[in-house]
């Protein structure tokens, strides 16, 4: 039902904090998984503001890997403005000793992704994985 990425209105995108489509961070362990669903409300009048605020819509979920394609089945069509491409981060202050297994997590959860047809993209680097 998510329709195929769009590269023209993710691409210049070089922040998590600009974006919105879901995404991931990867953690020792765990995955966080952000969602922000859509503003029901069309009008841009008030959009952000005191009485739609976006925090309100937003969503962070602790999953484990092995949980990761029923949750992302799970996020409604609204919350992929960018069609199906998800960011993916690792998770800072991670410990030296987690360091490859938070590594591995990665390399696991983009090939799980991939399975599901979810391009993967990291705002950092500007590049698909």
């Amino acid at each position: 039902m998510i329709p195929p990425p769009s590269k023209t209105r993710y691409m210049a995108i070089r922040t998590l904090e600009s974006w919105q489509n879901p995404s991931i961070t990867v953690q020792p362990g765990m995955l966080e998984l952000h969602v922000l669903e859509a503003d029901p409300n069309p009008s841009t009048i008030g959009a952000g503001g005191m009485l739609r605020p976006e925090s309100a819509r937003k969503q962070v979920l602790t999953i484990s890997l092995d949980k990761l394609g029923n949750a992302i089945s799970a996020i409604p069509e609204n919350a992929w403005p960018y069609g199906r491409v998800l960011a993916l981060e690792e998770a800072h202050k991670v410990p030296p000793s987690e360091e490859a297994t938070v590594r591995r997590a990665v390399e696991t959860t983009v090939s799980k992704l991939s399975d599901l047809g979810v391009i993967v993209y990291d705002p950092a680097e500007g590049n698909l994985r």
